[in-house]
Order: structure tokens, then C-alpha cells, then sequence
């Protein structure tokens, strides 16, 4: 599946010159709900979930992607108002899992609470990939991994690019002061291999699109 992900100017240049991507942890998610979702006025369970998302964020992390490059809100909350990156992979589908949208937060599922429970793997799938529906416009797809080692220097977590996560195209937003030398030089030998261009908004509609001119991008 081909899949993309925004980032802001630095990081961006950044995970192509290092050949890695930034994992998210759970705590650190821009959606509250996150693993909080189910809905209960029962005390006991409430703290019982707060307890899972707690023990969940200690061992995995998520890499956070969009089915589409083309929305401009996107590139508003995600890439630097426009002035970031949008990076194209190429991922196998059994690695990703597509968030669905719900106007109601779902039932809590005892099998998460219970130890061994057989359910309970596909339970946290459906949690962890379970969002409010106003969050639909992200059109999400996520991969989890677990939190081995963290970078020395950043104290973050990397995924590297690899058979599984193939950077496919780079696409600079209508703003961006990066230039193709600049994308080049950090993209090295994968300079040949992988698409670049510069976008642009649409003319006739609220979305963005590739810039076809390519005396625009110096």
C-alpha cells in the first residue's frame, strides 16, 4: 500500500539523510482518547484502562501514516503550514491497520482486562485503530512496532527504512524553501530511485496538488 507521511522541514530532511522514521508513542498522540475509548461510567474500569494504556505505551509504538497527500489540513497541522515534507512509502498491507471513525466511543471488552484472554490480541487492534469521527479527514493507517532502543542523542524512537518501509516519493509543500539540491543532497543514492516534486494548491477546488511547472521549483 502506498502511504505518506507529513513532517515539518528539519525532521524531514532529517529522516531522509538518516534513512529512518520517527515512531510515535502512545502517550504522546495528538488524540486523547487514545486506548481510552471505550465508554463506561464504571470507576474500576476506567482506572483499569488507564492502567493498560500505561503498560501498552511502555512496549509499543505506532508509525502514523495518511491513504492521501492531497488534503491542505493535513499539511496545515503536520508539515509546518505547508512549509514541510510529505514522504511516500511503500508498505506491506498485513503491517497496517486502517483506522475506522466512530461518532460514539465503543463498549468496553473485558477480553483486554484479562490475562491470556485468546480475544484480546484482536480487541486491541480494534481499540488501537478505533478513532472519534472527527478525526476522519486524516484518513489513517497505522503500523505498530515494539520500543526497543532509544536514539542516545534524541531519546526517540526510529523505525529505518528497510524491504517494508521504502521511501517512494517526496513531495514539497507550496511553501517549503527546500530545493532540489537540498533534497538531493540528502537523499544521496536513493536520488534516482525516488520521485520528488513540488506542490501547489488546486485552482478550482480546496485541495492540494503537484506542481507541473517545474521552473517553479528551483
Amino acid at each position: 500500500m502506498r502511504i505518506f507521511h507529513f513532517v515539518n522541514r528539519e525532521y524531514g530532511l532529517q529522516d531522509l539523510q538518516l534513512r529512518r522514521l520517527k515512531i510515535a508513542t502512545i502517550n504522546d498522540l495528538n488524540d486523547p482518547f487514545e486506548l481510552l475509548g471505550p465508554a463506561t461510567t464504571d470507576c474500576d474500569i476506567r482506572r483499569a484502562f488507564e492502567a493498560l494504556k500505561n503498560q501498552m505505551a511502555n512496549r509499543f509504538g505506532i508509525l502514523c501514516f495518511s491513504r492521501h497527500w492531497k488534503n491542505p489540513v493535513q499539511w496545515s497541522h503536520y508539515a509546518d503550514r505547508h512549509r514541510g515534507l510529505c514522504l511516500g512509502f511503500e508498505m506491506p498491507d498485513d503491517q497496517l491497520a486502517i483506522v475506522t471513525y466512530s461518532a460514539k466511543r465503543p463498549e468496553p471488552h473485558h477480553a483486554l482486562l484479562t490475562r491470556g484472554h485468546p480475544n484480546a490480541h484482536v480487541e486491541m487492534l480494534k481499540l488501537l485503530s478505533t478513532k472519534y469521527s472527527h478525526w476522519r479527514y486524516e484518513r489513517e493507517v497505522r503500523s505498530f512496532t515494539t520500543l526497543d532502543d532509544a536514539d542516545p542523542k534524541t531519546n526517540f524512537y526510529f523505525m529505518p527504512f528497510s524491504e517494508n518501509l521504502v521511501l517512494k516519493e517526496v513531495i514539497v509543500g507550496y511553501c517549503s524553501t527546500v530545493t532540489r539540491r537540498e533534497l538531493s543532497n540528502v537523499l544521496g543514492d536513493l536520488t534516482s530511485k525516488v520521485a520528488t516534486y513540488k506542490a501547489r494548491l488546486a485552482f478550482r477546488s480546496f485541495t492540494v496538488v503537484r506542481q507541473r511547472n517545474d521552473s517553479l521549483w528551483q
